[in-house]
């Protein structure tokens, strides 16, 4: 009797045995399912998004600036050439110009439009859907529409005419600059050009910063306003300093946002007004477009890339790093 209960005992022991190992062995085969699932990507993004780039680097140290395909190291002459280049000169004050104007102004009104809708007025979901709408254009689209109205011949010009104002303004097509400050090969200070193009681009994306500081603005308790307002404080006060303390982590993600977006601008600068006289209008994107499919220099063109990459890096990165620190503490 009791050597069949000690067989039994050993039967159970041995079944339960098994079982662990045949659950070790599931787990360790389920452990490398998402790996397998997820090797296509990799793959893909390895391939198309780094090995490219990687080409793309090599490429610009190169002197591959004709049709014909010329792989020989030149070191940064390429770099050297765009940087003493006035055109890529002139795409530098006209991209930080186009930034600062493009930020501050959708930001802007992108607050003053949540404000504004944040208070429960009639028709919000309408309106809200008004200013958001632009967003669904794309900016070729948007380029061509304020190309026509800011004409200087036709759009709102005419208006201008009609109201009885002689001087009307030449919008994108003037090559003034002010203050014209002379640095190096060109005039530094804010294109008159670059100002209507950041107009039309501010139009587009402000419904944008408008929903994103609308949610921000629904997510501040009611209670902190009302504490405020039984403590005294006016309506631009409870504003400045109860609400914009709050919204500051949307305020940084949209200045990410809006700075990458301004950065590596290409298709409304290029439906609107081109390079323009002077280069008053021109970006590096268009540039890079130009030196590459039109005038052949590869190598060149490549060099504009990867420095449009490092001036998005620059701001993308130090933001991301921020954030993964923060979510470890």
């Amino acid at each position: 009797m009791n050597s069949f209960r000690s067989s039994a005992r050993l039967g159970t022991a041995q079944s339960n045995t098994n079982t662990e190992l045949r659950r070790r062995r599931v787990w360790k085969s389920e452990k490398y399912v998402p790996i397998l699932m997820l090797l296509p990507s990799l793959a893909a993004i390895a391939i198309f998004v780094y090995g490219f780039i990687a080409w793309t680097g090599y490429v610009s140290l190169t002197q591959w600036n004709t049709l014909v395909k010329n792989l020989t190291f030149a070191g940064f002459s390429n770099y050297q050439f765009l940087f003493n280049d006035f055109r890529f000169q002139s795409d530098f004050r006209n991209t930080i110009v186009f930034t600062a104007l493009f930020i501050a102004g959708g930001m802007i009104i992108g607050l003053f439009l949540a404000v504004m809708v944040d208070r429960k007025v009639r028709g919000e979901a309408f309106f809200r859907n008004i200013f958001v709408f632009p967003m669904a254009l794309s900016f070729i689209v948007t380029g061509v529409v304020w190309q026509w109205i800011l004409n200087p011949t036709t759009g709102i010009n005419l208006l201008l005419k009609s109201l009885g104002v002689s001087n009307v303004p030449s919008w994108f097509v003037s090559t003034e600059i002010v203050p014209k400050i002379h640095f190096g090969q060109i005039d530094m200070g804010i294109p008159v050009a670059i100002i209507a193009v950041a107009i039309a681009a501010i139009w587009q994306m402000s419904g944008f910063a408008m929903a994103m500081y609308l949610a921000g603005l629904r997510g501040i308790s009611e209670d902190l306003r009302e504490a405020a307002r039984v403590d005294g404080a006016t309506e631009w006060q409870v504003l400045r300093k109860v609400i914009l303390p709050q919204l500051k982590p949307i305020t940084m993600s949209l200045i990410i946002i809006l700075a990458h977006i301004s950065l590596k601008i290409f298709d409304l600068v290029y439906a609107m007004t081109g390079p323009g006289a002077m280069f008053v209008t021109d970006v590096p994107g268009v540039y890079m477009f130009e030196t590459t499919f039109r005038g052949n220099h590869y190598a060149q063109g490549a060099g504009i890339a990867m420095i449009m990459l490092l001036l998005v890096s620059l701001l993308i990165v130090p933001y991301l790093i921020l954030n993964m620190r923060k979510e470890e503490s």
